[in-house]
């Protein structure tokens, strides 16, 4: 995809008159977090009723497990807004787990064996079965312990009315559709760029428990130093939630999928939604009349491949996120690499927050060329370094081949920002923006102000293990809440939510559905059309060798 955008190395100045329009982009948040018992195992209760139906309540549902709670902020313009309310859900949801706590960290801690990993359950209507056989599907690929790992999703997009000013401004005459979509991929291209700065600044897992290394059984772990005798580390590390002992997955890392256009993007997870692999051929879709995975292909479906940024559009009922895409283009973009930060109640400041804004429109204003292998590999290969040693002070990353420390890489990223967080201040004399990244300019410059130092930090000066310091949150933040008090008429509103939700949960279950098979063939026959053709176009992202064997 040539780039429509011509601007210079820097950020550029940004026109007067589209200044106004980048003010109250719209943001959300989802933030998972484990019920854990008082002694810090996983809950192997039921998500609590009192919280309604997780398949149908907007807000408060499960992630991959039963006990892996998600809670989802609205689509809001304020940054205290969408925060406010976060905080509210975790006023609401706490005194409503019994004596359970929610986890404070994004790593799982106690007994994580499968069988001590419930799945979540969805009931019995079509969309709950198959909602939980692909994690079921989850379970056979990866184990459970690597799914029940929480983080935090922030989502961010433009307010509507900049993108026709904006085409205008840059003397775009084509489709305002296509010029979004292909703005919002330059962004997403950048972010993957940059987004070793996330990680660095975020990061908030440095240390695992020894039951995680020991549920992992990864090739990696004689890289950790041994902290006690249950915890290990890694000295430098910011998040190993997004190191190889985390998300990174070898079978997934056997094809790319490309983020130059949308089309691309489209075509080829369309691929690897359509192609079987053979390790999972041997698992096997269905066990007599059970299912134990949705199919054999490389992804199950389109959202079983990590990546940490996505584009996103809203789907229809059984609509697929691809098809949405092509139909309506790019609503929204997820960034997924955010720990849990185990020094905020919610696991996320509302500084962070702002500076994610910021760092959203550095991008977007900022020269995005398209990407090659070589460059994946760069970029995969910085994610990588921040993960497990981004605080040693002699790392170097790659900056299009060329190595720079990441300090001084980082500097000048955030001093590019600097424009753009005048802009979101919009007059405010606090200057929320400017100093939400003057604090992370701090934190550049002194490693030992990042939540991962801190937290390797607290377990040498308290002598707590990272099991210990984790519970001792978990504790300490799930109190907090079920002290705190919640507006009533806030209350009443989630009230009204729960109880929708249940009523929503008892139609589905009880209305009368074509049979799973046929449902299930009903959704993955709307792209046959497209994988075909893509298959012609971008064979060279799934391995020939890797392709030919699956088939047979």
């Amino acid at each position: 995809m040539s780039n429509t955008f011509v601007h210079t190395r820097r950020t550029p100045f940004i026109d007067k008159t589209l200044q106004p329009l980048l003010i109250h982009g719209l943001k959300g948040i989802e933030k998972e977090g484990l019920r854990i018992t008082q002694e810090g195992t996983i809950s192997l209760s039921p998500h609590p009723v009192q919280l309604g139906a997780a398949l149908t309540h907007p807000n408060i549902t499960t992630d991959y497990s039963e006990a892996l709670l998600e809670l989802i902020t609205p689509a809001m313009p304020g940054e205290s807004d969408m925060v406010g309310f976060l905080t509210d859900l975790h006023k609401y949801v706490c005194p409503n787990i019994g004596d359970e706590l929610m986890l404070a960290a994004s790593m799982p801690i106690g007994d994580l064996r499968d069988s001590a990993i419930p799945i979540a359950k969805y009931g019995s209507s079509n969309a709950g079965k198959m909602k939980h056989i692909y994690r079921r599907g989850l379970s056979y690929r990866y184990g459970r312990c690597m799914q029940v790992i929480a983080g935090i999703h922030f989502n961010y997009s433009l307010p509507e009315p900049f993108w026709p000013q904006y085409q205008d401004f840059m003397k775009h005459t084509g489709d305002l559709k296509s010029y979004t979509t292909n703005a919002y991929m330059g962004m997403i291209r950048n972010l993957q760029r940059y987004g070793w700065l996330i990680q660095y600044l975020f990061g908030s897992s440095p240390a695992v428990s020894k039951s995680f290394i020991d549920s992992r059984n990864s090739i990696y772990s004689d890289t950790f130093e041994k902290f006690d005798e249950t915890s290990y580390y890694k000295a430098y590390a910011t998040s190993l939630r997004m190191s190889e002992i985390g998300y990174v997955n070898p079978v997934q890392a056997m094809f790319r999928v490309s983020f130059n256009s949308l089309d691309d993007y489209i075509g080829d997870l369309s691929r690897a939604t359509s192609i079987p692999y053979l390790d999972y051929e041997r698992i096997g879709a269905k066990m007599g009349d059970q299912y134990r995975q949705l199919n054999t292909n490389f992804l199950q479906i389109e959202n079983e491949y990590y990546t940490s940024i996505r584009p996103k559009q809203l789907t229809r009922p059984n609509e697929r996120p691809i098809q949405a895409l092509k139909r309506k283009g790019i609503q929204y973009i997820e960034i997924r690499s955010l720990d849990i930060d185990i020094f905020e109640p919610t696991g996320i400041s509302i500084e962070t927050t702002r500076f994610l804004e910021a760092f959203c429109l550095f991008c977007l204003f900022r020269q995005s060329p398209s990407l090659d292998l070589k460059q994946y590999k760069e970029i995969n290969n910085n994610a990588l370094s921040v993960a497990n040693n981004g605080r040693d002070p002699a790392l170097k990353l790659l900056n299009d081949g060329r190595k720079i420390s990441l300090q001084d890489w980082a500097l000048t990223l955030c001093q590019e920002m600097q424009e753009v967080c005048e802009v979101l201040d919009n007059g405010n004399g606090d200057k929320p923006y400017t100093m939400a990244l003057r604090k992370q300019i701090e934190v550049i410059r002194h490693p030992e102000l990042t939540s991962s130092a801190r937290t390797l930090s607290v377990m040498r000066n308290q002598k707590l293990s990272v099991t210990e310091l984790v519970l001792q949150k978990s504790h300490e933040y799930t109190r907090h809440f079920q002290h705190a008090t919640l507006d009533a008429s806030i209350k009443r509103d989630f009230d009204l939510q729960v109880k929708a939700s249940l009523e929503k949960y008892k139609r589905l279950n009880a209305t009368s559905e074509i049979p799973f098979d046929k449902y299930l063939s009903n959704y993955f026959s709307k792209d046959t059309a497209a994988s075909k053709i893509h298959s012609k176009t971008h064979s060279q992202n799934i391995p020939a060798s890797t392709v030919e064997t699956a088939a047979r």
